[in-house]
Order: C-alpha cells, then structure tokens, then sequence
C-alpha cells in the first residue's frame, strides 16, 4: 500500500484502475481497505479510477484533531494525486468529511455521494455516542462474542438478523475481526456532529446523490434526506432491506446507484 505524506502525517492509500478517478472517505473506526471488498471492484469494472486510504486515527496520528483535518486530509491527498476536481463517495463520518469538502474546497468536487449521512445532532445518536466514547475511553475489554452480537443489531438490518445463515456469517467475521480502540480510533469517536449544519450545507452546488439505509439505526434514513432536502443540487435515493453496513449488506443496488450517478454526470 503506498503512502503519501499529507499535512505532517503519513496516509496509506490504495489506486486501482485508469478511468476518471473516484475518491471513497470511510466512516469511524474503519480502514479504506472496506472499500475493496464491493465498490472498488464494481467501479474499476464500469470505467473508474479507485481511490481509498486510511483516514487520520487509523493507524497513526496523535489524538485531538477535527472533522476539518480530515477534511484537509482528504483535500490533500487529492491534489497529492493530481485528482480535482473528481467524484467522491462517503459514508457516516466519511459522508461529513465529503459534505464539508464540498464547503470548503469546492473545487476539488464534480460529484458526490454521501452515505448513511446526517446535517443535525439529535438525542438518540448523541447518547450512542457518549455512551460509546465511555465506554471505550473506560478501557473495558469486552467478551468478543458480546461484541460480535452489538454490532450486528447497530449495524445491520432485521433482514439480515432474522436470516441465520447470513447472520451467522457476519457474526464470526464481527467475532474475528474485532476493533482495537486505540487513542486514534477513539478520537474519531469525538468527531460526533455537535450543531446543525443543514442551513451551510445550503450553499452546495456540487451534483450529489444522498443515500439512506431504511434500516439504518446508527444514522436513520430521515437524517440522510434531510441532508438531501437541503442541498439545491442533490437527489434522495432509499435503499431497503439495510443497515448502518448497506454498502456491504446490499452492495449491489449500491454499486448499480453509484455507477449510473457518476455515468450520468459524465454523460
């Protein structure tokens, strides 16, 4: 994996395919590597150019920074690449970071999608963000299993629980691969949205696609077309059957929306 050297740290980033290029932003707590499992391989079969890195707090960076450095991390490593202005896609954190991009370095943006995403806090996702930045600041070591089972019921959808041979699979996955909450990861934890920023992201012009999982809890889909309803240049796309993880729990109709988004802007 190579590494670019951006605003002062070193950022592990993957580039896959010759075509215009695309720029995907993870959310908390996750590599860019999620990416290539779904949307890297359908985006390099329609045409594109793939783009995921590691955001700030993955694997080195000292805690204590903001949404804006991921912002400025993201920015930069664009022009490390030589890519503005080009497509980018984001997802919870990641849909922020792309969101607040589009404000602040237009530029760099012809199009967006932004996953799972939200303009406002509210009172049901401030407590899950509390209650998990307490817990994992307390330094408690959950039984894996435990683990396994709370992020499956956050981050999927009753489709998927209910099934149980999907279940089970996503269950021993959750159990193998569970997350070591450094000082890094745990830092994006604090980039939880504290104040609206639905009437800023009126000022948008970028083409965007907002896309909400029915089924999401961590960000419910109205959260997703509120952003969409706000921004002059977007349209809102729902995806059933899906959680808080739609892009890997139907990556299908995401792949297909992703790629007749930006094909139609190349038209």
């Amino acid at each position: 994996m190579p590494l670019a050297e951006i605003n002062g740290i070193k950022i592990n980033y993957d580039d896959t395919g010759d075509g215009e290029p695309v720029v995907l932003v993870m959310g908390v707590a996750a590599s860019g590597r999620v990416w290539q499992l779904h949307q890297v391989p359908a985006l390099v079969a329609a045409g594109f150019r793939a783009i995921t890195f590691d955001n700030r707090g993955i694997s080195s960076a000292e805690p204590g920074f903001t949404i804006d450095d991921l912002v400025a991390d993201t920015a930069g490593l664009i022009e490390h690449l030589g890519l503005g202005p080009c497509r980018l896609v984001g997802t919870s954190m990641g849909a922020q970071v792309v969101t607040e991009l589009m404000l602040a370095r237009p530029e760099l943006v012809s199009q967006a999608v932004l996953m799972a995403t939200r303009g406002r806090p509210d009172a049901m996702r401030s407590a899950m963000s509390a209650a998990e930045r307490e817990l994992r600041d307390g330094g408690l070591e959950l039984p894996a299993k435990y683990e396994a089972v709370v992020r499956a019921v956050q981050n999927l959808s009753p489709r998927t629980l209910n099934d149980d041979n999907a279940i089970q699979d996503w269950l021993d996955v959750f159990e193998m691969s569970a997350t070591v909450w450094t000082p890094g990861l745990r830092a994006q934890l604090r980039l939880d949205i504290r104040e609206s920023r639905l009437d800023a992201y009126r000022a948008i012009r970028v083409p965007c696609l907002v896309i909400g999982f029915a089924d999401d809890v961590r960000l419910p889909a109205y959260l997703a077309r509120e952003v969409a309803e706000v921004i002059p240049s977007a349209r809102y796309f729902e995806i059933e059957g899906c959680g808080h993880y739609g892009y890997l729990e139907r990556p299908d109709v995401v792949n297909d929306a992703l790629v007749t988004f930006f094909t139609a802007g190349h038209a």
